[in-house]
């Protein structure tokens, strides 16, 4: 990407002559800021733990909404992630080449470890300059990866309590937050297969029902 200050200057020069008269500033008030990328990522997993730690180890081969993962592989995949967006906040490179199978390693700790590293996820996304700038092997904007790893916690969330047929509600300034990322990168995800095509529905459906069907998820999927 070119920087800024490469971009040449094409502002017309001003002509002489009598100054218009100033215009009014405006009355309107200003859009309020968008919280950290922090801020909704420890909201996203204050609300996605209670779900994860009501997962009993016989449910660990249940059907999920993401059809290529059963619980445990999706759970593994959901460490995954957590984990390397640390690093990728620190913009550093990351291997998402392999899963590391983490339910294995920890065996009935794999809840309190999940709960540990969302901590440090938090953290390394609060770090000075985090959201600054761009990483990833993609070099995207660095809060639009933060946005990625929220998408990952707050979807993978309702995929894990919808699989085990607990509650989950997400926060609201999440889904906001999660509206405008999908709608932006929705396209480039589909051609990717990352994200199957929206599926419809009804009015009145929630703001989280149709974040989940604009990334191609059935919003009232049951198992079987």
């Amino acid at each position: 990407m070119t920087d800024m200050q490469d971009i040449p200057d094409e502002t017309p020069a001003r002509e002489t002559g009598p100054s218009p008269a100033p215009t009014p500033a405006s009355t309107a008030p200003p859009a309020p800021a968008s919280p950290p990328i922090s801020a909704l990522l420890e909201a996203a997993a204050d609300a996605a733990l209670p779900v994860l730690r009501g997962v009993r180890d016989d449910q660990l081969e249940l059907p999920t909404p993401c059809a290529e993962y059963d619980l445990r592989a999706l759970l593994n995949h959901l460490f995954q992630v957590v984990v390397a967006f640390q690093t990728l906040a620190a913009k550093k490179d990351v291997d998402f080449s392999t899963t590391p199978d983490r339910l294995g390693e920890y065996g009935a700790r794999w809840p309190d470890r999940f709960a540990d590293e969302t901590e440090r996820l938090v953290e390394a996304w609060a770090a000075p300059g985090a959201e600054d700038g761009l990483t990833g092997g993609m070099n995207l904007p660095a809060r639009t990866v933060g946005a990625m790893v929220l998408l990952d916690l707050t979807v993978h969330a309702w995929d894990v309590a919808r699989a085990t047929g607990r509650p989950y509600a997400s926060p609201a300034g999440c889904v906001a937050e999660l509206r405008t990322l999908v709608a932006q990168m929705a396209p480039t995800a589909r051609k990717m297969n990352v994200f199957a095509d929206p599926l419809p529905v009804p009015p009145g459906a929630s703001a989280l029902d149709v974040l989940l069907a604009e990334t191609g998820r059935d919003p009232y999927w049951t198992a079987g």
